[in-house]
């Protein structure tokens, strides 16, 4: 509850009791006509009070709602008229004034609740006051006895009273204002389990005793096949998942196996646990998707696999150079036959080989940071295929830059593609010709629709790849070629992966192979990443 509602209420509070005692004022007014000892001492002043107690009772009640726009100076106009009020009744019908002054003490009380600790006890001391002044008043003009005393405890029962509900006021408003502080911090918590839970990978299902489905997240929901929404039978959503659980919860039995609870759809594994102790329920049923599992520990395999090789490659180094560095020595020599310079020749070819392994190894265990940099492709193309025909012989190869006429904006780390690039038009310059004819190669830069992602593609007009082997060509040490490393593709996706871009191979019609980069468009700029 807030605090402008806190104080509405107690505003309202406050009004609804002026009114009962307004109406209280005006029947000691004019009702008491048959009851001598209840007789105002001064009728005429009694009855405009309490007429004026009932007019101002109503107006307030009426604008309680105004009254929250400045609760503070409100009550205290209305106090200030509460105590003038009770005063005069008091001074016309002093046989009522210890209920009259009773009633004033819940006025206070109640303002106190609003006002500041400084305010509540000013009112109660001008209240204390005033009844004071109205003993010496009686006293002097009416001949009554002073009762002193009397007004003096309610003076102190004012004071009092006011301090309390101050303190009591401020202690429920801050109680309230903490609970409500805490109902939100508990809401808000709720609706983040409820997103955590329901983003999961893991399927999570909640079954009752009577094997219905109450609630379960994304993940469990794809997993069961994609069910409607309205079914919630476990057994004929996935009868072997049902019977699993009948085992576990009558048997104690849990079968680990992996199964499929639907066509189509990933294995899974499935576990159990209750929500109590004891208590079968409600059980909760988790769904670990075996592919999830695969993949991470193929990745930590990997991870594994890369920087073992790269400790290996770092041993390897120095006496590879040794042994090509001899190998160099012993061609030079003029009393080799021809059959031993055939020899040497075998060794410096694999020592390239294994040269080149090793630098794509530790390429891939020195993976930089990338940092990415809006291009436009169609001059990047330009300028590649100039860089790449004047730093290489192409002879009757040929490689040319497609491009547009408007500008292909990307956003990827330039280093990354150029060796992305690079190594895709070395592979089409060498795998992607007919037998006894030159290789033709495209670098093409374009967009994929008028508002699709920008699409840089290495073309080139060869045999084509296998679709058994296109499947494999972008795992590591997968090679079809007698010296390849199999890694130049991996790097390559790898890069790509790190600049939210995509590499895939798209088989061209008429024979030929296309690689293509789907890349982000400016507006969709990946952050800085491992690459």
């Amino acid at each position: 509850m807030s605090s402008a509602s806190m104080a509405r209420r107690e505003l309202y509070f406050l009004n609804w009791f002026r009114l009962a005692q307004a109406l209280v004022y005006g029947l000691l007014a004019y009702g008491t006509t048959g009851s001598k000892w209840l007789n105002p001492d001064h009728p005429a002043v009694a009855q405009i009070v309490a007429i004026v107690a009932v007019v101002y009772a109503v107006i307030a009640l009426l604008r309680t709602r105004a009254w929250l726009t400045h609760p503070v100076l409100y009550t205290s106009v209305a106090i200030s008229l509460d105590i003038l009020i009770a005063i005069a009744a008091v001074l016309a019908m002093h046989n009522a004034r210890i209920g009259i002054a009773m009633m004033l003490m819940v006025n206070l009380a109640g303002a106190a609740l609003v006002l500041p600790m400084r305010l509540a006890l000013f009112f109660a001391a001008v209240a204390a006051l005033g009844l004071l002044a109205q003993v010496f008043f009686a006293t002097k003009f009416n001949g009554f006895d002073g009762e002193l005393l009397e007004s003096a405890l309610f003076g102190i029962v004012y004071l009092a009273a006011s301090g309390m509900c101050n303190i009591l006021g401020r202690q429920m408003r801050a109680s309230e204002e903490l609970a409500q502080r805490r109902g939100l911090d508990l809401a808000n918590l709720a609706q983040v389990n409820e997103l955590i839970i329901r983003r999961m990978k893991t399927g999570v299902l909640l079954v009752d005793d009577g094997n219905q489905v109450h609630q379960f997240n994304e993940s469990a929901w794809m997993l069961l096949g994609s069910p409607p929404m309205n079914q919630r039978d476990l057994g004929t959503l996935a009868p072997e998942l049902s019977r699993r659980l009948f085992h576990w919860r009558h048997y104690d039995k849990l079968d680990e196996t992996a199964i499929a609870l639907a066509e189509g759809v990933p294995e899974v594994v499935p576990r159990f646990t209750r929500l109590a102790a004891n208590d079968d329920s409600n059980i909760l049923i988790f769904l670990d998707d075996t592919s999830l599992v695969s993949r991470r520990a193929e990745e930590l395999t990997l991870a594994s696999l890369g920087r073992l090789s790269a400790s290996i490659a770092h041993e390897i180094r120095n006496p590879l150079a040794a042994i090509r560095y001899s190998a160099q020595l012993l061609a030079e020599s003029e009393d080799l036959v021809d059959a031993d310079q055939r020899m040497v020749e075998i060794i410096n070819n694999h020592c390239s080989r294994l040269n080149e392994i090793i630098e794509n190894i530790l390429q891939l265990s020195r993976r930089e940071r990338s940092r990415p940099e809006t291009l436009d492709l169609n001059a990047w193309a330009l300028d590649f295929v100039e860089e790449y025909s004047e730093s290489n012989d192409l002879g009757s190869d040929s490689l040319r830059a497609i491009v547009q006429p408007t500008a292909v904006e990307a956003v990827i780390d330039p280093q990354h593609l150029q060796q992305v690039i690079w190594n895709l038009v070395q592979n089409a310059l060498r795998y992607g010709r007919m037998p006894g004819e030159p290789a033709r190669v495209m670098l093409i830069s374009r967009a994929a629709s008028d508002a699709g992602p920008p699409l840089l593609e290495v073309v080139d007009r060869g045999p084509g790849i296998p679709t058994k082997v296109a499947a494999q060509i972008f795992e590591p040490f997968y090679t079809t070629h007698e010296y390849g490393t199999g890694l130049g593709l991996y790097l390559c996706k790898q890069m790509c992966d790190a600049n939210q871009a995509e590499l895939e191979y798209v088989p061209v019609a008429g024979g030929g192979s296309c690689f293509r980069i789907t890349l982000a468009p400016p507006a969709q700029a990946p952050v800085s990443s491992d690459s």
